[in-house]
């Protein structure tokens, strides 16, 4: 069993946006950090070593396995192309997108719960306004 995680960091309009990408036993999990300036690698290594666990990872997707090259040369050529590039794949596109749509809901759910506990709450207090205007009656 192999797990690897790697942190692609580029810039996305106004602000430096970390990809977390994490594979293990053939499924990848995304995780995305907005920076805001330009981050140093201390805050990077800081982010790693004390708010790693706490990022919130998107559901896992299907993934094939990469086997990496044991060739320390062409590990090096590979480093350098990724330099180059900026940008996440589209595995990982779909990961962030169904990890929207999860918090999306969860974020529906918790407002119409929020609402319902509002409308019970106002009904009481109409209720006990009536009650107090009649009390003498």
């Amino acid at each position: 069993m192999t797990s690897t995680t790697s942190l692609t960091v580029f810039f996305e309009g106004p602000f430096w946006v970390g990809v977390f990408e994490r594979t293990a036993e053939g499924t990848l999990s995304v995780c995305r950090v907005v920076f805001g300036a330009e981050p140093r690698e201390q805050e990077i290594y800081e982010l790693i070593l004390k708010k790693y666990t706490s990022l919130l990872f998107s559901p896992p997707v299907k993934a094939e396995a990469k086997q990496d090259p044991t060739n320390p040369k062409r590990m090096q050529r590979k480093i350098r192309q990724q330099m180059r590039t900026t940008g996440i794949g589209t595995k990982s596109q779909q990961a962030l997108s169904l990890q929207r749509e999860a918090q999306k809901e969860q974020r529906s759910g918790l407002r119409r719960e929020e609402k319902a506990a509002r409308d019970t709450r106002l009904f009481a207090q109409k209720q006990q306004k009536r009650k107090e205007k009649h009390r003498g009656h």
